[in-house]
């Protein structure tokens, strides 16, 4: 009996150590292998976040991109209850997101990842946490993909844990990491991918 607990005990410190191994992995390769968005969104970031004033700024998008951040908070914190509160809230700004003064190629673009990011935003308002978690991911590229073409006022830092779902991203305000999709389990679990100005 001594010898089947010692092998468990042994068993379960590997599995520790590689966790916390692979967790603290900063090589480039692991962001380069789990790319979550394409190259051609990179590049219109870039395009859009030079061509867009910022007195232009879309208040719609900044107010998106504010109960986003809220939502990744709860989800930070393990706060099932306040994440489905969030997530309801997110979903409303979603929907009432003005793409008036967007290109009609924009417009477009803007349409289908609004329509795909308040469908995740509700599954959040009402589903437990692991769920919540797994629709954050796609909502996570969404709200990526919204400020590609709105440009952002403030600094983002793209984060990426490479534990969670074979690699996952998402965006915050501050380049300190702290993990939504682990929350207290790994809290500093990832890296700050790069920087979106």
């Amino acid at each position: 009996m001594k010898k089947v607990r010692l092998t468990t005990t042994i068993m379960m410190m590997a599995f520790l150590s590689l966790t916390a191994m692979s967790c603290k992995d900063t090589k480039k390769e692991n962001a380069q292998d789990s790319t979550t968005h394409s190259e051609m969104n990179h590049d219109k970031m870039d395009k859009s976040n030079d061509m867009m004033d910022s007195d232009t700024q879309n208040l719609g998008a900044q107010k998106v991109l504010a109960d986003y951040m809220a939502l990744k908070d709860a989800l930070v914190n393990d706060d099932n209850a306040k994440a489905k509160e969030l997530g309801n809230v997110l979903a409303q700004s979603l929907k009432s997101f003005d793409a008036s003064s967007f290109s009609s190629k924009e417009k477009s673009e803007l349409k289908d990842i609004m329509e795909d990011a308040i469908e995740h935003a509700e599954h959040i308002s009402e589903s437990d946490i692991k769920h919540q978690r797994e629709h954050f991911k796609v909502l996570s590229k969404d709200v990526t993909d919204m400020v590609a073409i709105t440009g952002t006022k403030v600094k983002l830092y793209e984060q990426f844990c490479p534990m969670y779902d074979g690699g996952t991203a998402w965006l915050s305000t501050k380049e300190e990491v702290r993990n939504p999709y682990y929350g207290s389990q790994m809290l500093k679990c990832g890296k700050v991918q790069r920087e979106i100005n």
